[in-house]
């Protein structure tokens, strides 16, 4: 069964029924602590009443710097919404580390992004190096992910779209809530994937709801897709894709074919000033709440609770 592990400012904890452990270890980064998982066992199984979660200031259990790595439209879901047609090939783009946040920490939208957005995703931390040229399997999974984390790929559309840049638009401070537990797997664990329901709401309403079952393109997949051109190390982080229900969806295609007449400044500003209109962006004072977990509960990654705040 897997191990939820908590990361505070005074270190690790293995969590049971609402209570946390201290895992006795001298690890600091998240590499360092999968190079230690007996200390995790240990603090997991010991007898030990523990402190109520509840009292604990929590990290993100995915220690910086490290790289990122997210999968763009990869939920059949989020690819409706989003306009595409057909097969769609696997696709990766990066975010800086920078951006990772705890999960309780506020989402904090930059000046002049007016168009904010979430993506409720699955991450997952990498336990082995992953050489450029890896084939994996299925089964292979467990040799090469240690665990799962909860993520939200936040997005500035506005840059996003424009500038048709994903790594500047996912990534300001904040931008990827992560946590709050490292769900460390064991290998039969693996077989519970597909169960995984990931929910996302907004000030209490439901905007995102699907599992994995939705998926286009599977962890394993994707890891030797992935292993074409780039190497991954423990503590390293995968994003996975998100489902449909995010604010932004592709306009109807006569609206679409029309706009493509337009010269690309006034294509975009009538664009923006429909998307002016959706109330479904995030806003100052919002309330995000997200979490994964398999119906019977055997792996649950835990709830975030992301305010989301103007800069100042």
């Amino acid at each position: 069964m897997s191990t939820n592990v908590l990361r505070t400012p005074d270190g690790w904890w293995a969590v049971r029924d609402g209570r946390a452990v201290r895992v006795d270890t001298e690890a600091v980064t998240t590499a360092e602590l999968l190079a230690d998982r007996d200390a995790v066992r240990e603090a997991a199984a010991s007898g030990e009443r523990g402190t109520p979660v509840a009292d604990l200031v929590v990290l993100p259990p995915v220690t910086t710097p490290c790289r990122v790595v997210a999968q763009m439209v990869n939920y059949r879901s989020h690819a409706k919404d989003s306009g595409f047609t057909g097969d769609i090939p696997p696709t990766f783009f990066r975010k800086a580390s920078g951006s990772v946040s705890g999960p309780h920490e506020a989402i904090v939208r930059p000046a002049h992004v007016n168009f904010l957005d979430y993506e409720v995703e699955l991450g997952l931390v990498m336990g082995a190096t992953l050489p450029v040229g890896t084939v994996v399997e299925e089964e292979d999974l467990p040799s090469y992910v240690a665990g799962l984390v909860l993520t939200n790929d936040v997005s500035a559309r506005d840059v996003q779209l424009t500038k048709t840049q994903f790594y500047e638009s996912k990534s300001y401070p904040t931008f990827t809530p992560t946590g709050p537990y490292l769900a460390l797997l064991e290998p039969e664990d693996f077989d519970r994937l597909i169960d995984l329901r990931l929910r996302l709401s907004v000030n209490g309403v439901t905007r995102q709801d699907r599992t994995l079952a939705d998926m286009i393109v599977r962890p394993a997949q994707a890891l030797t897709v992935l292993a074409r051109f780039q190497t991954l190390d423990p503590g390293d982080l995968l994003l996975t894709g998100t489902p449909g229900g995010t604010a932004l969806k592709a306009p109807p295609k006569p609206v679409e074919k029309i706009a493509a007449l337009l010269p690309p400044a006034l294509k975009w500003k009538a664009f923006f000033n429909g998307q002016a209109k959706n109330p479904r962006y995030l806003r100052d004072g919002d309330l995000v709440t997200a979490s994964i977990a398999t119906p019977d509960g055997r792996i649950d990654l835990g709830e975030q609770r992301t305010a989301v705040a103007d800069a100042t």
